[in-house]
């Protein structure tokens, strides 16, 4: 350990260490209530916050947020361990819920700001220290207090230093990661933009049909319960067909009875279509592998006629312009779904010339493989990003910051620029795509 520092217990250093409330909600007034959602990306965030009624239930004024506290949500599959500081006074008295802590730090013995990323250096460790089973996972006050331990320099001044620096790091890192972000954006909403240039100019020779016209079956899975099994047959839901394509890893299997009853209603080959009618409705992907399997209620089964391709069709029921008939139609509360008769009645535009089906198919191919590339690509950057982040974090806690921290705006500086290199492959993208209309 760096000389000057100390090593200490969570609970060792802070002032206060507490589940918030149990609230009372009410549609006005009363008390902002912070929840798990408010928490993300080390940032608080009110809009998904709610109201509590005072009235009916007092708070105790040590569990009002203050400049300073970290929160950390303490329940739950996904969401635990995140955290975030405080950095301002709330505008109005704030708490949180139960199932988000406050951690308070003494008074006098941390400069504000380094206490955050004090916390957010073991916010890995958090995420997954988490006891129980299912959604009941929780991290308890006294896990938090005795299981984590913080270092820290005991100069408020040599904690200030540190924090100017990171802050400068962070804020060049933030910056390269929401550009990276919205050129991630950018390069799928290019893909989304042409598709529905092609359905919606339809040239010459082009018809519209229905769905129900242009296809030999469109049906659904079964509407019975699976029973699942470790071995057997094949079962796809929604859950498969959220990406465009089939996901063949991530499958659940039923024994030989049901899939024998399941089978006269659906036997789904190759070439067919599968629809997700709910939630994600709208995407759709392409059976492409010989392989006998069932398929739930929450997915369409459409098999096309001769007019149309299979492979024409995907691209339109993918389309910007399929998904606005499809979410036209949307059915039900809770979440909305498609009915089978809905999805018969939308209309599809398309050429009459197979030739030309097959042509407009294999310029969205390249397009598409080309928008994908770009996507890795970006992706590869936010991932780079933020490991950098924690790295140069990890660096400030061990006493090798100054260097690290050079060497990590140069390659903030370098991602920056390899982001610029990415906004000019659009472009040709962009002209390639102008030259395929």
């Amino acid at each position: 350990m760096k000389q000057g520092w100390e090593i200490k217990k969570l609970g060792e250093v802070c002032k206060l260490l507490t589940r918030g409330i149990s609230p009372k909600y009410i549609e006005k007034n009363g008390i902002c209530v912070l929840n798990q959602k408010c928490i993300r990306d080390h940032q608080v965030s009110l809009i998904p916050s709610r109201r509590h009624n005072s009235t009916a239930k007092l708070v105790n004024p040590d569990r009002y947020i203050q400049i300073g506290d970290i929160l950390i949500n303490s329940t739950g599959t996904g969401t635990l361990g995140r955290i975030a500081q405080v950095r301002q006074n709330p505008q109005e008295p704030t708490t949180v819920d139960s199932h988000v802590t406050i951690v308070r730090p003494q008074e006098g013995l941390f400069y504000l700001n380094f206490f955050g990323y004090m916390l957010m250096l073991i916010e890995e460790e958090l995420k997954s220290s988490g006891e129980g089973c299912g959604g009941q996972t929780e991290l308890s006050r006294s896990a938090l207090a005795e299981k984590f331990i913080v270092k820290f320099p005991k100069s408020l001044s040599e904690q200030q230093h540190i924090v100017s620096i990171l802050d400068k790091a962070f804020a060049a890192i933030d910056k390269a990661k929401a550009n990276a972000e919205q050129n991630l954006k950018n390069a799928k909403e290019l893909f989304e933009s042409y598709l529905q240039g092609v359905f919606e100019k339809k040239g010459d020779g082009w018809e519209e049909k229905t769905l129900q016209e242009v296809c030999a079956k469109i049906t659904d899975g079964t509407h019975q319960t699976p029973k699942y099994f470790d071995k057997g047959v094949i079962f796809l839901s929604s859950k498969n067909v959220t990406s465009g394509k089939i996901d063949w890893e991530n499958i659940k299997f039923i024994d030989k009875k049901q899939h024998l009853e399941m089978h006269k209603r659906v036997a789904p080959q190759v070439g067919d279509i599968l629809l997700a009618k709910n939630g994600t409705t709208g995407v759709a992907a392409i059976v492409d592998r010989e392989v006998i399997f069932d398929i739930y209620v929450r997915l369409a089964h459409i098999r096309v006629l001769n007019e149309v391709t299979p492979e024409f069709m995907l691209y339109f029921i993918n389309s910007p312009v399929a998904k606005k008939q499809f979410n036209k139609r949307l059915k039900g509360s809770g979440v909305p779904n498609l009915h089978l008769e809905e999805i018969r009645q939308v209309v599809i535009s398309f050429p009459k010339s197979k030739k030309e089906q097959q042509t407009i198919v294999r310029q969205l191919d390249v397009l598409r493989a080309e928008t994908q590339r770009l996507e890795v690509i970006y992706q590869k950057k936010l991932n780079d990003l933020e490991e950098l982040k924690k790295s140069i974090l990890q660096k400030a806690f061990s006493g090798e910051l100054t260097k690290d921290f050079h060497a990590g705006i140069i390659a903030v500086k370098d991602l920056c620029l390899e982001g610029k290199v990415m906004k000019a492959e659009e472009k040709l993208l962009k002209s390639k795509s102008k030259a395929m209309a």
